[in-house]
């Protein structure tokens, strides 16, 4: 992409398949980590945010594509909320470390018939921006709050726009974006529309905040974007945006002080339902 016109990733059609099945598979070594790594990213903001809207002890609690269950666990923990239903649709991570208060779902949340209960809180991170349809998610999702529940939805919102710097990291950034479109149908040009959908959906109070982890060599964020580079890499390559050279050198440049780019935000949206906010 050095050069150029710079394609816009939103030009192409989504892909069809989907997360977990072409690549970030749970069952291949290491992923649990990579997640893991995203969590010690972002996690402390999310619990920030939570602990801010109110959550707190009595609270039920849904966390939609839970991975881990890192927040999950630190609801229970930290927040003390009464329970916490961890939903995903390969629930191994979960699985893996019981603990009271915390029940754990293996289900597709996008099936019709999708209905769990009724909770004061849902919580959905990194997770809509892979669905087809984020519009209809957020309306399912709504629909799951308790009266005076509170709906959190985050993802990713891109920093590698056309305006910023042809660099191998922003070169490898495009490429990645544009790959898990064309492959599994991830988009998150439609993130930053997310406060819209929960006024869409009969949620009040609703606002929205970015937060975005600086890139500094061997952190959390560094290293899970190294990590998610080498699992779609095929994807990214496939885009002809790139080749192999290319992303070992986007590698080594976010292992380098001299990195200048901007780690991808972390956009958090809420919306109350039929109670203003506290």
């Amino acid at each position: 992409m050095a050069g150029g016109a710079r394609p816009s990733h939103q030009a192409r059609p989504a892909g069809d398949g989907r997360y977990g099945e072409r690549v970030f598979r749970p069952e291949d070594r290491g992923e649990g980590d990579r997640i893991d790594l995203g969590a010690l990213a972002y996690d402390d903001t999310t619990m920030a945010r939570l602990r801010e809207l109110g959550v707190g002890p009595g609270w039920t609690c849904l966390d939609v594509g839970a991975g881990t269950g890192t927040v999950a666990r630190r609801l229970l923990r930290e927040a003390g909320v009464a329970e916490v239903l961890a939903v995903d649709r390969d629930v191994r991570f979960l699985a893996e470390h019981p603990e009271p208060g915390l029940s754990v779902l293996e289900a597709d949340v996008t099936a019709d018939g999708f209905s769990p209960g009724v909770f004061r809180l849902v919580h959905a991170r990194f997770v809509l921006m892979h669905l087809p349809s984020p519009e209809r998610m957020v309306a399912a999702l709504g629909g799951l709050l308790a009266p005076g529940g509170v709906l959190v939805v985050s993802d990713a919102v891109d920093l590698t726009t056309d305006s910023a710097p042809v660099t191998p990291y922003t070169t490898a950034m495009r490429a990645m974006w544009r790959g898990l479109r064309d492959s599994i149908g991830t988009d998150v040009s439609r993130v930053s529309h997310y406060p819209e959908l929960l006024r869409a959906a009969g949620l009040g109070s609703v606002a929205a905040e970015i937060h975005v982890p600086p890139l500094v060599p061997g952190s959390a964020i560094s290293r899970f974007w190294a990590d998610t580079w080498g699992r779609a890499r095929a994807a990214m390559v496939a885009t002809g945006l790139v080749d192999d050279a290319r992303i070992d050198e986007a590698v080594r440049c976010l292992d380098s002080p001299q990195c200048t780019g901007l780690s991808p935000g972390m956009l958090t949206a809420w919306g109350w339902r039929g109670e203003a906010a506290p």
